[in-house]
C-alpha cells in the first residue's frame, strides 16, 4: 500500500517529522539514531496513514463514524484493485458460542444479501457500532458465519526481523501519531500498547524513558490501561503541547471477563476509537483466537499497528508496509551468518534403530562446536574484553514431557560426557565426523556465498579436558546436580 509513493512527496504536516533522531548525546551517554530501515519503517507508516485518512477520504475534525466506514470501503476496493487474494475474510462459522456471541455484537456475520451496507449506526453512548464488508469477490464477501476482510483493513504490519530494534520504530511512531494528531490530520484517538510478556513491557519503558530523558518537547507518559478511567479524568485529551499519555497492557491479560490481572476489554472499549499497537501481541491462531478478534474490535474505529518477526497469516502479510525479515534483515549485513549442518538428529527418535554410541556422538558434536566456539572468544577477547559476548548452546527438542522424553535423553548424554564416560573412540570419531562437514564449507541461509571458515588445527586439537573447561567449567569430571523448584508442579 506504500509503493508509488514517498514520504517526502506527502504534505507538509505529513512528511516533516524528524525520522532519525531517537535520543540525544547527554553527559555520559551516547545518544541513538534510527538506522535506515528504521527510519524506512516510520515513514511507510507515514504514507500509509495518509493513503487512509486523507486519499481514501479526508479525515475532518468531529467527523462521525460513517466517514470511517466509508474509508474502509474504499480502502478494501484499493486492495481489491490490487490483486488481493482470495479468502481475507475470517471464517468463524466453527467457533465456539461464546466467542461467535462475542463477534456478532460488533460485526454482522449474516450473508449481505440478508443485511444491506452500511449497518445502522447505534445511538451515541451505545457499546460499539457494527461493521460489515460488501458483498463483492476477492475477499471482502460477508457470508454467514465469516468476517469481512473489509471490516478490519484498517491495519498495517512491520515484518522485522529479532533484534532489529523494532521498539525503537514503536517508540517513534508515538510521536508521528501525535504531530498527526494535533494538526488534525488523524483522529485524537487514545492509544494502547500491548505486549505478551513482562520483559517486553519493561523494554519498552526503558526505550521510553530514553526517548524522553533528551526531550524538552515531548514526554510519553506511559500508564496502566487499568488506570484509563482516571487520566481521563484529570484530562480529557491526552495529548499536550509537551507531552502525551499511552497506555499499556499485557495482551495476554486482555479478554471479555473480569478478574484480578485479567481485565475485560469492554471497560475500554470507547466505541473502538484506539490506536493499537501489538508488539509481538499476535501470537496464537488468527481464526480461532479471541485476543486476536479483541484487539481487532478496540481498533475497528481506529487503526491496528502490528509489529512482529514472524507472520504467518496472509491478512497479515498483504497489510505489511515494512518488510525487513530475517532473511532481508541478514542480506543487508544487520544479522548473524547463519548455516545449518546435516547433523543426524534423528538418533533421539523412539521409531529410529540408533545405538547409545550414535547418540552419543551427536551431543558430543554439538559440545564440541560449543568448546571450539568459545576458544575463539576467550582469543577475541584478549585483544579487546568486550570485542564478544559469550557464545551459548541452545538445544530445541520435540518432547520434554513423556515418559522417554528426548529432553530426558539428551540430559542423560549431557550427563555421561560431564562425568567423562566418553570412549576415545567415540569422541575421535564425532570429532572427525564434525570436521569433514565443515570443510565442506556449508552454504549459509539466505546468502549465496558461504562465510563458514574453520580454524581446523584449533578443532583437531579438542580434548575431553577442554570441553570440560569450557562447556562445563570444571576441571575434571564430575557429577551433575539438578535443582528442583518445590513451587514448580510441573
Amino acid at each position: 500500500m506504500v509503493e508509488g509513493r514517498t514520504y517526502e512527496s506527502l504534505p507538509a504536516n505529513w512528511s516533516s517529522f524528524d525520522v532519525k533522531s531517537f535520543s540525544r548525546k547527554m553527559q555520559g551517554t551516547q545518544g541513538k539514531e534510527l538506522w535506515g530501515y528504521q527510519q524506512d519503517a516510520v515513514k511507510s507508516a507515514a504514507v500509509a496513514l495518509w493513503k487512509y485518512y486523507e486519499d481514501f477520504g479526508n479525515y475532518q475534525r468531529g467527523e462521525s463514524v460513517d466517514m470511517n466506514l466509508e474509508r474502509k470501503r474504499r480502502f478494501f476496493e484499493w486492495y481489491q484493485e490490487n490483486e488481493l487474494p482470495a479468502g481475507m475474510n475470517l471464517q468463524v462459522g466453527k467457533l465456539g458460542r461464546k466467542l461467535r456471541a462475542l463477534l456478532e455484537e460488533y460485526y454482522d456475520l449474516n450473508s449481505p444479501s440478508e443485511t444491506p451496507h452500511p449497518i445502522p449506526l447505534p445511538a451515541s453512548g451505545a457499546r460499539g457500532n457494527r461493521v460489515q464488508g460488501r458483498g463483492r469477490t476477492g475477499g471482502g464477501t460477508g457470508t454467514a458465519g465469516e468476517i469481512a476482510f473489509e471490516s478490519i483493513v484498517n491495519r498495517m504490519c512491520f515484518w522485522m526481523a529479532t533484534g532489529s530494534g523494532k521498539t525503537l520504530v514503536l517508540v517513534k511512531l508515538l510521536e508521528v501519531l501525535r504531530g498527526l494528531i494535533l494538526a488534525g490530520e488523524i483522529p485524537p484517538n487514545d492509544i494502547l500498547v500491548l505486549t505478551h510478556r513482562e520483559d517486553l513491557i519493561e523494554q519498552l519503558k526503558r526505550h521510553v524513558q530514553e526517548f524522553n530523558s533528551s526531550r524538552n518537547d515531548l514526554y510519553i507518559r506511559l500508564r496502566e490501561l487499568k488506570e484509563y478511567a482516571e487520566a481521563k479524568r484529570e484530562s480529557p485529551s491526552l495529548f499536550g503541547a509537551r507531552e502525551m499519555t499511552v497506555f499499556y497492557y499485557r495482551s495476554d491479560n486482555l479478554s471479555d471477563e473480569q478478574k484480578e490481572r485479567i481485565i475485560d476489554f469492554r471497560n475500554y472499549d470507547d466505541n473502538g476509537k484506539w490506536y493499537v499497537l501489538l508488539d509481538e501481541a499476535h501470537k496464537g491462531d488468527k481464526e480461532d483466537s479471541k485476543r486476536q478478534h479483541i484487539y481487532s474490535i478496540l481498533a475497528r474505529n481506529g487503526f491496528l499497528f502490528n509489529f512482529s518477526a514472524t507472520f504467518t497469516d496472509e491478512r497479515d502479510i498483504v497489510t505489511t508496509v515494512c518488510d525487513f525479515n530475517l532473511a532481508r534483515f541478514t542480506q543487508a549485513g544487520y544479522g548473524k551468518h547463519l548455516a545449518i549442518l546435516q547433523q543426524e538428529f534423528r538418533a533421539f527418535r523412539d521409531q529410529d534403530d540408533y545405538t547409545g554410541e550414535e547418540k552419543q556422538k551427536i551431543v558430543l558434536k554439538s559440545l564440541m562446536l560449543l568448546a571450539y566456539v568459545m576458544k575463539l572468544a576467550e582469543r577475541l577477547r584478549t585483544k579487546q574484553p568486550k570485542m564478544y559476548h559469550r557464545p551459548l548452546l541452545l538445544t530445541l527438542v520435540n518432547s520434554v514431557n513423556t515418559e522417554d522424553a528426548d529432553l530426558k535423553r539428551f540430559f542423560r548424554e549431557l550427563e555421561r560426557a560431564g562425568k567423562g564416560e566418553v570412549a576415545d573412540g567415540v569422541w575421535q570419531a564425532a570429532k572427525k565426523e564434525l570436521l569433514d562437514e565443515l570443510s565442506l564449507r556449508p552454504a549459509p541461509v539466505f546468502e549465496s556465498d558461504s562465510v563458514v571458515s574453520v580454524q581446523e588445527d584449533m578443532l583437531r586439537g579438542l580434548k575431553p579436558k577442554d570441553m570440560l573447561k569450557l562447556v562445563f567449567n570444571a576441571s575434571s569430571p564430575g557429577e551433575i546436580e539438578v535443582l528442583v523448584r518445590p513451587s514448580n508442579r510441573q
